[in-house]
């Protein structure tokens, strides 16, 4: 798991969208994905996962379909895959949330959806961008704990976008500081210096 941190209008999100193909890198520039090039494949194509700062659950559908939903999607069974979202969500401490409509969830529980509904389809890699931003600080701490325990009960790659160092702490192996679109720094958490994230500060 690594994280990106840096000052706003760093590039950090351009990285994201970059990755994803949402955007185009320039000439002679790369996207590669477990030593494919995926350069000039559709976002749909790229098994990539995304979990945004706003969930972006189907209001008008369950939990259950809401998670379920990559999966019919895919051609699964609607029923299989809503025995196999139910069983899902109980890694997400939500089990007996599976008939709840997203307006009766607090804003926690809506990113937990969102994260089994990413989850549950195993993509390559998850990509996230300042998922806890709108929450408060207590439960920031407590999902970005939640992060780190499901990244490695799932074994999933994952690079997370945030302005929080603390939450970039909790929840990673590796930390990135961009500044001005380039790498300025990167290592383990615990070498991270906060001095570094100072508009004048000098390697």
């Amino acid at each position: 798991m690594t994280s990106i941190v840096g000052p706003s209008g760093s590039g950090k999100s351009t990285v994201l969208r970059l990755i994803c193909g949402l955007d185009k890198p320039g000439k002679n520039q790369k996207i590669v994905l477990d030593g494919i090039d995926i350069t000039d494949e559709k976002p749909a194509k790229r098994r990539i996962g995304m979990v945004f700062q706003k969930n972006t659950l189907f209001s008008h559908l369950r939990v259950e379909d809401n998670v379920a939903y990559g999966l019919v999607s895919n051609g699964m069974n609607k029923k299989a895959a809503r025995s196999e979202a139910s069983a899902f969500l109980k890694d997400f401490g939500l089990e007996g949330f599976e008939k709840r409509y997203p307006d009766t969830l607090s804003g926690g529980e809506a990113q937990r959806v969102s994260l089994a509904r990413t989850l549950i389809m195993k993509p390559k890699l998850v990509l996230f961008d300042e998922p806890l931003s709108a929450l408060d600080a207590p439960l920031r701490k407590k999902l970005a704990q939640l992060i780190r325990e499901l990244q490695k009960t799932f074994g999933f790659t994952g690079i997370m976008v945030t302005h929080d160092i603390n939450e970039a702490k909790t929840v990673s192996d590796r930390i990135i500081l961009i500044k001005d679109g380039k790498i300025f720094w990167a290592g383990e958490p615990k070498d991270f210096d906060e001095k570094m994230l100072e508009e004048n500060y000098e390697c």
